[in-house]
């Protein structure tokens, strides 16, 4: 997907996956507009973060992973650091991995029914192993990502033709509420948008793509663009998902209401078409993306015939699928798995935020101090809503 669109583009595609429509349905439909700005949070420290990682990747020429190792002069610290940054990004990609697995899963089970229910994740599986195996995907993933924008527009314009409550948006939006039993949707809003593997697959990606300083202003539009575009599509499937008449989401044929004024009966095969697509994409970049963690992190040869290189993609891809063959219900798994990236997330932005402030990296690209006081907002409020969610799974919040 590098080919011809900007690094930008990616970061989006990666987060309208399967995670972002069930976790923006859910929110829809448990508490309608009332978790806008959680959404417009989330879009906002996307922009943020992001930006700081294009710019490093420019500046730098090196992937995140790679930084942080050669700035860390403490043997025993930067051995922590690595091991912790490892960890993060390979259990939070495992789970991804079964989200979006789970996704895919769940396009499947709209277009052929659940009696082959048990065989999905390794269907699923095993697509995704051939594709990144023989690395021969480049055409079948344009058609994927097509399939994605296509059902990506769809939402936006079922949006518009069920004519929302225009003023109950702005408030939504604009006007910051915890409705009771929210804590664990807005986490997961968070980490289905603001995803952690993206902050070094982005620095990589632009790095390869963009080698002067004079491409800084083109990166940083490619972002802007790309991620509040992304965003606005996870609010029309919130404001979609408000009109479903069903008070709880339990399964793809619930999901597949919303998309009923738009398309009618065929809904449920659009949305099966849709979830399926976005859900290999996504099967495909995140065990990629957590071999190149790993990558960087060891020193090894980031190639994809690397043998290293192909365990690692192999192991995440493998827990992804053992993660959905143990009767776990896809809409858990995936939910589970946003809630994973929201609570990762403050550890990576507080390393690329020290990273982005180094002048012996940055030179003269240094975060300038207004940069540093929304980074450290973002880094406290995901800090605050991360603990939150933690006391709430152990059942002390």
């Amino acid at each position: 997907m590098s080919w011809k669109m900007g690094p930008g583009v990616l970061v989006a595609a990666a987060f309208i996956g399967p995670g972002t429509v069930t976790v923006c349905s859910i929110a829809g439909v448990q508490f309608g507009y009332l978790l806008l700005w959680a959404m417009l949070f989330s879009i906002v420290a996307t922009v943020v973060l992001q930006e700081m990682a294009a710019r490093l990747g420019i500046v730098a020429q090196k992937g995140l992973a790679h930084v942080i190792k050669e700035e860390i002069g403490v043997r025993w610290i930067k051995i922590l650091v690595l091991g912790l940054i490892l960890a993060a990004i390979v259990v939070g990609n495992a789970a991804y991995e079964g989200g979006n697995i789970g996704g895919a899963s769940l396009g499947l089970e709209a277009v052929f029914g659940q009696e082959y229910l048990i065989f999905y994740p390794w269907i699923v599986g095993l697509f995704a192993f051939l594709l990144l195996f023989f690395g021969n995907y480049q055409l079948l993933e344009k058609v994927l990502v097509s399939l994605v924008v296509v059902m990506s527009l769809s939402f936006l314009f079922t949006a518009i033709i069920t004519k929302p409550d225009v003023s109950a948006i702005l408030k939504g939006l604009f006007t910051p509420q915890i409705p009771e039993g929210s804590i664990l949707t807005i986490i997961a809003l968070v980490g289905t948008t603001v995803v952690p593997y993206n902050l070094f697959l982005h620095t990589s990606l632009v790095s390869e793509k963009w080698k002067s300083k004079e491409n800084l202003k083109e990166a940083l539009r490619d972002t802007v663009v790309s991620i509040v575009l992304g965003g606005m599509v996870s609010m029309a499937i919130i404001v979609t998902a408000t009109a479903i008449p069903s008070n709880d989401i339990t399964n793809i044929m619930d999901m597949a209401q919303g998309l009923e004024p738009l398309y009618g009966e065929s809904a449920k095969y659009f949305m099966g078409i849709g979830l399926f697509a976005a859900g290999v994409t996504s099967a495909i970049t995140a065990p990629l993306a957590a071999a190149y963690v790993a990558s960087s992190c060891f020193g090894w040869n980031m190639t994809m015939n690397n043998i290293r290189f192909k365990i690692v993609w192999m192991i995440i891809l493998l827990v992804g699928v053992l993660f959905m063959s143990i009767g776990i219900r896809p809409l858990e798994i995936i939910k589970f798995a946003q809630v994973t990236n929201g609570m990762l997330l403050p550890i990576i932005a507080i390393f690329l935020l020290w990273v982005v402030n180094r002048k012996t990296v940055m030179l003269e690209y240094q975060n300038t101090r207004f940069q540093n006081i929304i980074g450290i907002i973002i880094i406290i409020l995901s800090v605050i809503l991360g603990t939150k969610s933690i006391l709430t799974v152990f059942g002390l919040f």
